[in-house]
């Protein structure tokens, strides 16, 4: 079996924490090195790929799990400015080849496999260094980027790399929405007239589902009812960041194919409408619900809930294991390119500011794509 290097930059909650502590202890700033960590489980152990079953996974993975479990990986290094998590990591994984840079780390180690689950401001920068460091995938935590240029400058370093980009550990990655693509593209429920997607904040280009589901790309949005950033957050006295500048109102957005997404707040993840039939994806209810029209005797349609066959494709809610699993199949070239990809994600950020910026004025249609580059969204301040 091929086995390729692996190695992790950021230690915290989705890098090595998520299992091992409560999260979210205390605050910090993004830029400082020692972060809170409370008393770590260290020897808590998941047993993640051979798991695939309608009742998931064994337990929701960081990065550094995902990737020492995963068979064709080998967990070689990491990268981390605290030192109680490096130690926590060398403990753990019985890897002490850790940094405090994480650039050293990239330039001396020319790994393979590079996890980036980093807060967002240095994410673009370690994204294209890890290329030019000879990586062959690489997966990150979200949000991708802050600027509609970090996230140009990601996607293309990678595609001209023929790099697979995963940005993000959310369900688009799980197996079952390529079973339910495989449902619409086959017309068993008909032509798509249109797609939903919640508006809650971080749905809209953080949990982008409804991105996997466009073939154009975004012409046109129109946003209404957004509110304003959350408040600014202060600890001990002091000002950690400006609150989310999310989307959080209701839009629509249309591609330049003529296909159509609506936002609303109460909405599932994802839900595609046909003329036939309709599928909608919600975390509440654990997975996929399918309904589809049927001719009854007495030549009346009926809607009918149709049982998901879910054998592999059951609902794992476990984006980081899914993720790598993708980056597995690009490399291998069993697939063109993973559901949760950067592209993907990148155009989810500029619908997503439209929409801001569409609210802003009013409810005015707002033309994609930007010509300014340097429009972004800020997040909160554990981001």
């Amino acid at each position: 079996m091929q086995k390729y290097r692996a190695g992790i930059i950021g230690l915290g909650t989705m890098g090595m924490l998520l299992n091992m502590e409560h999260r979210r202890i205390g605050f910090w700033k993004p830029e400082d090195a020692i972060r809170p960590t409370s008393e770590l489980n260290i020897h808590h152990k998941a047993y993640l790929h051979e798991i695939v079953t309608d009742k998931g996974a064994s337990s929701f993975a960081s990065y550094a799990d995902a990737l020492q479990d995963r068979p064709e990986f080998e967990l070689v290094a990491a990268a981390e400015r605290d030192p109680t998590r490096r130690n926590a990591f060398i403990e753990r994984y019985g890897v002490d080849n850790v940094y405090d840079d994480a650039e050293e780390m990239l330039r001396k180690e020319k790994l393979e496999i590079v996890a980036i689950p980093t807060n967002t401001r240095p994410r673009a920068d370690l994204t294209v260094l890890a290329v030019e460091c000879g990586a062959k995938g690489i997966i990150t935590e979200k949000p991708m980027a802050y600027t509609l240029e970090e996230a140009d400058r990601m996607v293309k370093a990678c595609a001209d790399a023929n790099v697979p980009l995963v940005c993000g550990a959310i369900s688009t990655s799980e197996y079952s929405f390529e079973k339910a693509k495989e449902i619409i593209e086959s017309g068993e429920i008909g032509d798509v007239v249109s797609i939903e997607a919640s508006s809650n904040r971080t749905s809209v280009s953080q949990h982008q589902n409804w991105s996997y589901f466009i073939d154009g790309n975004p012409a046109w949005v129109i946003g209404t009812g957004d509110t304003p950033p959350n408040d600014v957050i202060s600890y001990d006295g002091k000002t950690v960041s400006p609150g989310s500048q999310e989307f959080y109102g209701e839009g629509m957005m249309v591609t330049d194919t003529g296909q159509v997404v609506h936002f609303r707040k109460g909405a599932p993840g994802v839900r595609i409408t046909c003329t036939e039939g309709e599928l909608f994806h919600s975390r509440e209810q654990l997975g996929w619900t399918m309904w589809k029209n049927i001719e009854t005797p007495d030549g009346k349609s009926l809607s009918t809930l149709i049982p998901w066959d879910r054998g592999k494709y059951g609902t794992n809610h476990n984006g980081a294991v899914f993720g790598m699993d993708d980056i597995v199949k690009c490399i291998k070239g069993e697939l063109d390119e993973p559901k949760n990809s950067g592209r993907r994600i990148a155009r989810a950020i500029e619908v997503e500011i439209g929409l801001v910026m569409s609210a802003a004025q009013g409810g005015v249609r707002i033309d994609l794509p930007f010509k300014d580059r340097s429009l972004g969204l800020f997040y909160d301040w554990h981001r």
